[in-house]
């Protein structure tokens, strides 16, 4: 998928380290940091990526949000090529955050095909983000 023009982009991942591409805007389809999502995008992103999605529901008042949030982009650049990694600000999604039953933030949720497949409320650091990930 790509994160900004949210169109359907297939790529092997044998070719994931060139750097590819989206073919509609352009931009490239791995960066460094997380995607935003809205709820108008938010099924079509976690439903049609191959890879596992670690999506962060935070708000921008919340200090321990703000206290993962450098351990979170460094996470999604690290593991780029293995999980696709977004953010929803909850005071702005109000009904991403009711459909989830989100109740503390930050809450991480990992979704694989479309399904929650992992839960974590509250805040980690790097080495605690990078586990997590990892045993999805």
């Amino acid at each position: 998928m790509c994160g900004h023009c949210d169109s359907v982009v297939r790529v092997p991942p044998a070719r994931f380290a060139e750097g590819p591409r989206c073919p509609k805007c352009h931009h490239p389809l791995f960066e460094d940091h997380p995607l935003e999502l809205q709820t108008a995008s938010f099924d079509k992103h976690i439903t049609r990526s191959d890879l596992p999605v670690i999506v962060d529901f935070w708000a921008p008042w919340c200090g321990p949000c703000r206290t993962m949030a450098p351990h979170y982009e460094e996470a999604a650049r690290r593991l780029k090529h293995q999980a696709r990694f977004a953010k929803v600000n909850s005071d702005d999604e109000p009904a991403l955050s009711k459909r989830f039953g989100i109740r503390g933030i930050p809450t991480l949720i990992a979704f694989k095909q479309g399904r929650e497949v992992a839960r974590q409320v509250g805040g980690m650091d790097l080495n605690g983000l990078l586990r997590w990930v990892s045993d999805i």
